[in-house]
């Protein structure tokens, strides 16, 4: 005994040399050393100093290091223990719940107290959990500390066991989930039971003003909540549908005391696999059930604050947050759960289209993911072909990396109006901003809070090649509702600086060329399939693309920035010369003229002329690759001018090289003008 008591007093000290920041480097490695040589040592020894260290009178700091050395004992070091002295030992813990109850303690403490509960059922087996489970269920019934543990020891189970560990072997695992599976039937409905119960005595004792009494079943719901979330991970989702824990956790949505507690329970079931089994339209139906959930917690927000409005309350912001991201999982992994309702469906989409629309930047980040997995899907695999004037056209696929869209999920996008398409295209248009410097040309009424570096998104590039992609998708999906938004907006920004051409401008001038290049590009290089009603649509499309060329020809920008930038506008519009050579003609002369106008400045320090030359060199390269055939009768006055550039010293070598990597040299573009072998 009195070896025992100096081991205890030893290793109460050495923990709290350990934990002292004042220690030396020299005395914590000795302390650090000394524990670890105890953990080591003498079974029963280190099993009796690790129950002394938990007693009342020591610091908080030394009980949580005594339960942890006892978890230590019994995670690895239990077989070393006779099967009478493990049963021995597996009263102790029970009995250290008992014995919690009847003082106030600390929540790591309890929490610790249940982890050791957990580690002993885990090592003792299923007939163990299975002779404590109706006792835990009695105690849960006795009071608010009571049903706190319970909860613990219930979170704490499914965690050991489903989670990888070495020192559990993969047959006790599969042992011991078998015998937790199978007590679903008592554990989902206790815990039901719990959240039902303590939330009705929170408010009521709310009421009331017995704040110390609130506490409890307040602690004691939560703890609850942690033990749903932890089987909401692998239980049957028809068995947490059947014993009323969506509802509950659903309800739970509406309290700011647990409301983020019960949004980790939709994100976990939201990503759930879908079996494929008999229990496959169980399975669905749990799934509607979410939809409805979060359907109703998502309206309530928007409702309240609308798309517009800055949100003052921080906590409601971070809550749509969580449920917005919900959404975005429910959605994109199991829309075809609701696919047969399109009344939910299309309320829905139209919740999605308000968080896309949101003046918060996190709102719209969250649902930019869910419109892309949509979209993506209703892509058709393989090439596609588009066709006019007779012609067909041999296209590449869009390598989007998706797979073939679940056949129901083809017909979800037909919900959606035209109006949704465009709203989608305004605001990426409008998110293309780095900053929000352009309020000028963004009405109030849209206004948004544009991306910063002050957002968690890696990188604006990443987030901009998103936004760019669902415009392509869109572009591809309705072709002229993307031509008419686009065109639009640059004709407002385009005519505008006319009048001034400010910093503001000129940077939205700058963000806008993408989009176009993604629009053009997804209408006419054959990333869609033109049926009959899109053909019909080919005029429209035509006097749309036909008037934003015209005024980006009737621009009169010399600066060699602003040459250059324009150039880049003119190669975006190049797969539309292809199908609409009229104008082809043009767009080489204004190439040419924004040549010329780049003034001669070989001792440049800055290369800004010369590098405006090579860009503009390198727009009518990817003219011509689009352009195609119809840039054939315009060869030999291209030639013929080069020629007459380079002669007058007006294009340097440098642009030379550039255009000859496309064109080989000066003789075969004659070549290729007379329609020779090229």
């Amino acid at each position: 005994m009195e070896d025992g008591s100096n081991t205890t007093a030893n290793v109460a000290g050495a923990i709290a040399v350990s934990l002292d920041l004042a220690s030396t480097p020299e005395a914590r490695s000795a302390a650090v050393a000394y524990l670890e040589s105890v953990k080591g040592g003498d079974i029963h020894l280190l099993a009796n100093t690790s129950l002394r260290l938990i007693r009342n009178d020591c610091s908080l700091e030394i009980r949580l290091y005594g339960l942890k050395m006892l978890q230590h004992v019994v995670r690895f070091r239990w077989d070393e223990f006779s099967i009478e002295v493990q049963n021995d030992f597996a009263k102790v813990a029970i009995s250290l719940l008992l014995d919690i109850v009847n003082q106030p303690e600390e929540w790591v403490l309890k929490s610790q107290t249940a982890a050791l509960v957990a580690e002993v059922v885990r090592k003792q087996g299923v007939t163990f959990w299975q002779e404590l489970l109706p006792s835990l269920v009695s105690l849960s019934n006795k009071g608010p500390v009571e049903a706190e543990l319970v909860a613990m020891i219930l979170r704490w189970l499914p965690e050991d066991i489903t989670v990888h560990n070495e020192d559990l072997e993969g047959d006790r695992r599969r042992v011991l989930l078998r015998g937790l599976a199978e007590s679903l039937t008592e554990i989902l409905p206790l815990l039901y039971s719990l959240l039902e119960k303590h939330f009705g005595a929170a408010l009521n004792e709310y009421n009331r003003q017995q704040i110390e009494v609130t506490k409890k079943h307040t602690a004691a719901v939560t703890a609850a909540l942690n033990a749903v979330n932890a089987y909401a991970e692998w239980a049957p989702l028809p068995d947490i549908a059947r014993y009323r824990l969506i509802h509950g956790c659903g309800f739970l949505l509406s309290s700011p005391e647990f409301r983020f507690h019960a949004c980790e329970f939709f994100k976990l079931v939201s990503q759930r696999k879908r079996p494929h089994d008999a229990n496959a339209l169980e399975f669905d139906s749990a799934m509607v059930n979410i939809f409805q959930v979060l359907i109703h917690a998502s309206g309530e927000f928007l409702n309240k604050y609308g798309i517009s409005a800055v949100i003052v309350d921080e906590s409601d912001f971070k809550f749509a947050e969580r449920t917005c991201e919900n959404m975005v999982l429910l959605g994109s992994l199991h829309i075809q759960c609701i696919a047969g309702d399109r009344s939910m469906t299309s309320q829905f989409l139209e919740l999605m289209l308000r968080f896309f629309q949101h003046y918060k930047f996190a709102l719209h980040f969250q649902s930019l993911f869910f419109w892309l997995a949509l979209m993506r899907d209703q892509m058709p695999r393989g090439k596609a072909t588009l066709s006019t004037s007779g012609t067909d056209h041999a296209a590449d696929s869009l390598g989007l990396g998706s797979v073939q869209a679940n056949e129901e999920n083809k017909g979800l996008i037909n919900l959606a109006s035209d109006d949704t398409f465009s709203v989608i295209i305004e605001v990426s248009l409008h998110r293309l901003m780095k900053k929000s410097k352009v309020t000028g040309y963004i009405p109030k009424a849209v206004a948004l809070e544009l991306w910063t570096e002050e957002f968690d998104a890696s990188d604006f590039s990443h987030y901009r090649s998103r936004l760019l992609e669902l415009i392509r998708l869109v572009a591809s999906r309705k072709p002229l509702v993307a031509a008419v938004s686009v065109s639009q907006r640059l004709d407002i920004v385009l005519n505008s600086s006319q009048i001034s051409l400010t910093a503001e401008n000129l940077a939205l001038i700058e963000c806008m060329q993408p989009a176009l290049e993604a629009i053009v590009s997804a209408i006419f290089d054959g990333s869609i399939v033109l049926n009959h009603h899109d053909s019909r649509n080919m005029p429209r499309l035509h006097e749309i693309l036909e008037g934003l060329l015209q005024l980006l020809l009737s621009l009169k920008w010399t600066k060699p920035t602003l040459a250059e930038l324009l150039a880049h506008y003119l190669d975006a519009l190049g797969p539309y010369l292809k199908f609409f050579s009229d104008s082809t003609v043009l767009v080489v002369n204004k190439l040419f003229d924004l040549l010329k106008s780049i003034p001669l400045t070989p001792k440049d320090p800055s290369n800004i002329a010369r590098h405006a030359r090579l860009q503009v060199c390198s727009s009518f390269i990817r003219i011509a690759k689009a352009a195609d055939k119809s840039l054939l009768p315009l060869m030999k006055s291209i030639a013929d001018t080069m020629a007459l550039l380079q002669s007058e010293g007006r294009l340097l070598r440098a642009s030379i090289i550039s255009l000859e990597k496309h064109f080989s040299s000066w003789h075969l573009l004659l070549e290729f003008s007379n329609n020779k072998k090229f």
